[in-house]
């Protein structure tokens, strides 16, 4: 009887032991699990501290369509250019990975050799837009004519747009940008794919998008640099998002930009200067002795070689960018439609201006789809006294 107690004994304690075992492990377990749930609380908090920061892109597009700025259609066709952007970003960042660098072994209609992320990005863009449905004609600096979209997916606006500016540089990862003006389309230019002839088509998509700067109902560009940028203005002002990779979203980062009234630091490629007018020479050697005030500091000389990423410097810091005719060029490189005329209309919504040395941009009137014209932008007071030399 004794060694059948003592073996109860034994067993209770055994059995005790392992159910203590089993509860200290549960503790432990809970334990860690409350501790996992505290973090992921802590993270949540985070994110939702970190997202109170900015407005989103497409909450700040909603905001504008409250207000009257733009209506339904104008605000799908830029949440469809933030999506574009967004795809575009990620192919630069994994381009030099992805085989994407390089000449594609074509030219464009201006005759230059195009990149393979030109010609991908292109294609990015003009279906983002087609399938957005609210577009009726789109001209990309890489296609030889407007395109009219197809009547099933048709809308009320046109849209112009360099789909990789800067892309010469793509190789050396260097920055990059997407530039984009929307303009409303004109009643009377409106394709009828039913009685018209393709000719005919045509020849209203180029009317629908031959019109002034003037006429641009908003405008924009995504810089794809270190961080992507995305800026625009609808009329009122212009904002800039920075891509939250976390969450992919465009956040506000750049509350109504100003550009300052003047800045000592010109962006121009000094390499054509012996190619220039007199003018503008005399104009460059004065910026070397201090511009308006002789005697002063000298201008800083800052140059990338990409428009975005020069125009989205002047716009931060002011100070002026250029690229005027040459002997070789008369006309310049840049085009009026997809580059000049968005470029201005942003300039001037930030307090600056746009001019192509004698006057704005914005009221030349195109003659040509792939049009080119000089182009300076930047500080208002810059830009002025450039002009001075000019006229």
């Amino acid at each position: 009887m004794m060694m059948a107690s003592r073996a109860t004994t034994t067993t209770t304690t055994t059995s005790s032991a392992f159910v203590g075992q089993k509860t200290c492990r549960a503790l432990r377990q809970t334990a860690k699990t409350t501790t996992t749930t505290k973090a992921a609380r802590s993270a949540a908090v985070r994110v939702a501290a970190a997202s109170a920061i900015g407005t989103p892109f497409s909450t700040w597009v909603l905001q504008q369509e409250m207000k009257d700025n733009i209506d339904n259609e104008h605000a799908i066709v830029l949440q469809s250019i933030s999506v574009a952007c967004k795809q575009i970003a990620s192919l630069v960042q994994r381009a030099g990975l992805a085989g994407m660098t390089g000449l594609a072994g074509e030219q464009n209609v201006q005759g230059e050799d195009q990149k393979k992320l030109d010609v991908i990005s292109n294609e990015v863009f003009c279906d983002t837009l087609r399938l957005s449905g609210r577009t009726g004609v789109i001209a990309s600096e890489e296609e030889d004519v407007p395109v009219a979209v197809e009547e099933t997916y048709a809308g009320n606006y046109v849209c112009v747009f360099d789909p990789l500016d800067g892309s010469s540089n793509i190789d050396a990862a260097v920055s990059t940008g997407s530039i984009w003006g929307i303009y409303a389309s004109d009643s009377q230019c409106i394709p009828d794919f039913n009685s018209e002839t393709p000719a005919e088509v045509e020849a209203k998509c180029v009317q629908n998008v031959c019109q002034p700067g003037e006429n641009l109902v908003s405008a924009g560009y995504c810089m794809y640099s270190s961080s992507t940028i995305l800026v625009v203005s609808v009329g009122d002002g212009v904002y800039g998002f920075t891509l939250d990779a976390a969450v992919g979203e465009f956040i506000m980062s750049h509350e109504k930009i100003q550009i300052p009234k003047s800045g000592k630091i010109y962006s121009f490629n000094e390499g054509n200067y012996d190619m220039w007018a007199p003018g503008l020479k005399q104009y460059m050697d004065s910026l070397k002795t201090g511009g308006k005030e002789t005697g002063s500091k000298p201008y800083s000389a800052r140059y990338i070689g990409s428009l975005v990423g020069d125009f989205h410097r002047t716009m931060l810091y002011g100070g002026i960018y250029g690229y005027p005719g040459d002997a070789k060029n008369p006309n310049g490189k840049l085009r009026l439609l997809y580059e000049c005329a968005p470029m201005s209309f942003l300039a001037e919504q930030a307090g600056g201006a746009g001019s192509n040395g004698t006057g704005r941009v914005l009221k030349i009137d195109p003659e040509q789809v792939h049009q080119r014209v000089p182009f300076f932008t930047g500080s208002a007071d810059e830009v002025a006294y450039l002009e001075s030399f000019m006229k």
